[in-house]
């Protein structure tokens, strides 16, 4: 890991240069594929000829392509074999989604990713007895299926895994059969029983799945916090959704100054950032890891020729949809978050949302960004605990005006309901000046309206879904109804 510290600092010192490289690379690999020959990679000289010639994507437009790989065809967007598809549903569609995964995108990526992770944590933390354990990984639910002869597909941690060095499988727990059990609350169990023997170092996953294992196991163990199963535990590395509701479980979970918390940014589509500082808001931009990065200014978003600007071009605290080209040849590929920078030197960046998770039904646009840290700023305030939540808008009738309507799930509600509606709406006022507006005198919004959902709740929908697993998530956000409507007669069916 120290060998990659250099390498860490020269993408760091030298961002611009480094990404230029990338994109030379990506484009002189790609130059005679199927769809490098149509949009003429050969003659690509810059950055802007090859904007000018190849259009922006998203996962419709790169399906037809896509399809043709998963059925056994290769050169078409990558030049390497792809043989490994990252099954994605996410929170937006029914459907799934089908990532190539190419041998370049798991080794210059995923693994690379994972291993700056811990390079950075360590560089902080020289004196760390970390790598002494394991890590617990709470992955995805799909084991690996297999297409046809040569083809397979499964969650991204399934996917990585079943290709992991052999070095990597010692360092982590549990097991690979338990790690990719279909049946996910049976896969809950073995892991809470089999994994309290271990000597468990730092934990790794997505913060609602993880909270779920923490509870189970200090059940089984009849331990009061995580440092009586696991002592040595020091490092929680968290990512796919935002951290700021779910801190303070953590840390009534793991009472202790010693713990230490680390947020990354990986998908399926690649590993792109993770905190090189603890302290720190953003997160560094991994710059030489096989992606070229594009960044989309918000009000370019649906037009049908969108403005892109590269990295030197960016501002602080603006949001940009981001775009990627991919060492597995995904080209122009918006990936569906939103992202502001909050350092440009180096360059770090925090999720503020999905393209499609926000509320603007009134002109207020609400970000996931702003709804995370209203919920923070109510429940330090008033003591309370979130599991998860949802909200939508209530349109305007001819007798009321608007309204947000939110399902918000509790751990902890230790005051009357109306006092924390009450906070949160006074915070999301104070973080976004637009619903503040709205908010004003009651003019086009009224009172935020608020269900209590019984515990488990959230995870009974996603049951009946078929979207039980670590990678599925609750939609926070949607400026339609759809969502909502469907989750609201689980506010009745009582706690699991």
């Amino acid at each position: 890991m120290k060998l990659r510290l250099s390498a860490i600092d020269n993408f760091m010192h030298n961002p611009i240069d480094t990404q230029q490289q990338v994109f030379n690379h990506l484009i002189g690999s790609a130059q005679f594929t199927e769809y490098g020959k149509k949009y003429g990679f050969e003659q690509v000289n810059s950055v802007a000829d090859f904007k000018q010639r190849v259009p922006i994507n998203d996962y419709d437009t790169l399906k037809p392509y896509i399809q043709r790989i998963l059925e056994g065809e290769q050169n078409i967007l990558w030049s390497s074999p792809i043989n490994w598809f990252a099954k994605s549903s996410g929170t937006t569609s029914d459907k799934s989604k089908f990532i190539p995964i190419s041998k370049e995108a798991l080794d210059d990526n995923h693994y690379k990713g994972g291993k700056d992770v811990l390079t950075l944590y360590l560089k902080q933390f020289p004196d760390s007895k970390m790598m002494s354990g394991k890590c617990l990984t709470i992955g995805g639910s799909h084991q690996i299926n297999q297409l046809h002869a040569d083809s397979f597909f499964g969650d991204l941690s399934a996917v990585m895994l079943q290709n992991m060095p052999l070095y990597a499988r010692t360092i982590r727990t549990p097991d690979l059969s338990i790690a990719l059990m279909d049946e996910w609350e049976q896969k809950i169990e073995m892991m809470a029983h089999t994994t309290m023997q271990e000597n468990v170092t730092y934990i790794a996953g997505v913060p609602t799945w993880t909270i779920v294992l923490i509870k189970r196991i200090l059940e089984i163990a009849g331990a009061s916090n995580l440092h009586e199963v696991w002592p040595n535990l020091e490092l929680y590395i968290h990512g796919g959704v935002s951290f700021k509701p779910y801190r303070k479980q953590f840390e009534t979970f793991i009472p202790s100054t010693n713990m230490h918390y680390m947020e990354t940014y990986n998908a399926s589509e690649g590993f792109f950032a993770a905190q090189d500082s603890t302290d720190s808001d953003g997160m560094l931009l991994f710059l030489n890891h096989g992606i070229y990065y594009e960044f989309m200014p918000m009000e370019e978003y649906g037009k049908e020729n969108p403005r892109t600007l590269t990295l030197k071009e960016v501002e602080l605290n603006k949001n940009y949809a981001l775009v990627l080209n991919t060492n597995c040849g995904l080209w122009r590929y918006m990936v569906g978050d939103t992202i502001q920078f909050t350092s440009l030197n180096p360059f770090r960046v925090k999720v503020t949302g999905r393209l499609k998770h926000y509320i603007n039904a009134f002109g207020e646009e609400v970000i996931v960004d702003n709804t995370d840290q209203a919920l923070a700023d109510a429940c330090r305030i008033t003591g309370a605990v979130v599991n998860d939540y949802t909200a939508a808008p209530v349109y305007m009738t001819g007798e009321t005006n608007g309204a947000h309507e939110w399902i918000i799930e509790f751990d902890n509600l230790p005051c009357p309901l109306d006092v924390f509606v009450k906070e949160m709406d006074a915070a999301l006022q104070k973080v976004n000046s637009d619903y503040e507006a709205k908010r004003h005198k009651d003019i086009a919004l009224r009172m935020p309206i608020v269900h209590v959902m019984p515990k488990g709740g959230f995870t009974l929908w996603l049951k009946d879904k078929g979207k039980l697993g670590g990678q599925n998530k609750v939609p926070r956000l949607s400026n339609e109804r759809k969502f909502l409507e469907e989750i609201l007669p689980y506010t009745d069916k009582g706690s699991l």
